[in-house]
């Protein structure tokens, strides 16, 4: 059996990893050719294409690096062609991924997706294309499946695969002492999580590293993004005394913190698994943030707050996002014991609703390796 798969971001690796260690336990003997980064390497699969090079955020981003976005088409149909996977596996990323799937729909290569494209939120004439060329769609948030079941589209949901992730890291670090190895110091940790690309970073931590230093009493670590150069960081980081940061250990700085400013995407729902109060701090271009408003539907930009259908925690975003108002709200989540409470409590709720599919990733696996055998 051969799997190529595509994923386009660090959320895609991890949960690639996972399904690809599914799959070649179910099927030793097969092949897997991938899109995304050192853990989906790790696992088994041969990567030829690096998840950091395709990095490309928001409207303006996209439009300014369009040459290498064609470039970086014209090459996977080439490798998919000459690789003749048995089935194609896309992982979210669906700028790029549904055009694939289109692709490869007309050239008859069976396409899985894996995590669906946040349709509910933007784009939902996106289902057209999806119904059309997608011959099996896995969901891992529990509302995704009533909202392609109106469309009359039959979607599997296998669960979410970070339950599992988190889980297994807890059984595996009942201690985590080393975050105060890092700072020297038994302070509280505040943990900050300002993204995975260049953009988003610039944009947003900045503004959390300034309100670090109203907080002489805390140690403050910053989860550098993976793949993302330590000179990247130096001058952001500089001059802030009680500033820390970590390349690959967020999980071990989540388990032991107290709070946390964290952007939009996967790291809200990993910080509300890990039960950590948290603030959701997001700034973009004036341009890619006004289309967004004048496209997204949903109310909340947050998976915990998305998933649950309140806000369970605050969202600063844009112009909201000021020194005085995430200063005030960090305060907040630090001393209102009330107020935590609440926040663990519907923590609670998230992680049932999440669970309750089972292994997302060897549910997945599963259900891939009937359907491609079923072919």
């Amino acid at each position: 059996m051969k799997y190529y798969m595509i994923a386009g971001e660090a959320s895609g690796d991890l949960h690639g990893s996972n399904l690809i260690k599914e799959l070649l336990h179910l099927t030793p003997s097969a092949h897997i050719r991938c899109w995304g980064g050192q853990k989906m390497a790790d696992a088994g699969a041969v990567v030829v294409k690096n998840y950091k090079d395709l990095a490309f955020m928001g409207f303006t981003e996209v439009i300014a690096n369009l040459g290498t976005i064609l470039k970086n088409f014209k090459f996977c149909k080439q490798d998919i062609l000459h690789f003749k996977p048995d089935a194609l596996i896309l992982i979210d990323y669906p700028g790029f991924n549904l055009r694939i799937a289109k692709w490869a729909y007309a050239n008859k290569i069976p396409v899985v997706y894996y995590i669906s494209p946040q349709i509910w939120a933007w784009k939902e004439n996106r289902i057209h294309d999806i119904k059309k060329y997608v011959g099996k769609m896995l969901v891992i948030l529990p509302f995704e499946k009533s909202f392609y079941k109106k469309w009359n589209y039959d979607v599997e949901y296998v669960g979410h695969p970070l339950v599992k992730v988190i889980d297994d890291f807890n059984l595996a670090h009942p201690d985590n002492e080393e975050m105060y190895h890092l700072t020297g110091n038994d302070a509280p940790i505040i943990a900050l999580l300002p993204g995975s690309r260049k953009q988003e970073i610039l944009k947003n931590l900045p503004v959390m590293l300034r309100v670090a230093n109203e907080f002489t009493g805390y140690s403050f670590i910053v989860a550098k993004a993976p793949g993302m150069e330590d000179e990247f960081y130096e001058p952001l980081l500089s001059g802030h005394k009680n500033v820390f940061a970590v390349a690959g250990k967020t999980y071990q700085m989540l388990s032991v913190a107290k709070a946390a400013l964290v952007t939009s995407g996967t790291a809200t729902l990993e910080t509300g698994l890990f039960f950590v109060p948290q603030i959701i701090c997001y700034r973009g271009s004036a341009l890619s943030v006004y289309i967004a408003k004048k496209l997204i539907k949903i109310k909340y930009i947050g998976l915990v707050n998305l998933i649950t259908d309140k806000e369970v925690v605050k969202e600063l975003i844009q112009n909201e996002l000021t020194e005085f108002n995430l200063e005030k709200e960090l305060r907040s989540i630090l001393t209102d014991s009330e107020r935590k409470l609440h926040i663990q409590a519907d923590y609670s709720s998230l992680r049932k609703m999440l669970s309750g599919g089972g292994d997302a990733s060897k549910n997945a696996a599963k259900i891939i390796a009937d359907y491609t055998a079923s072919i």
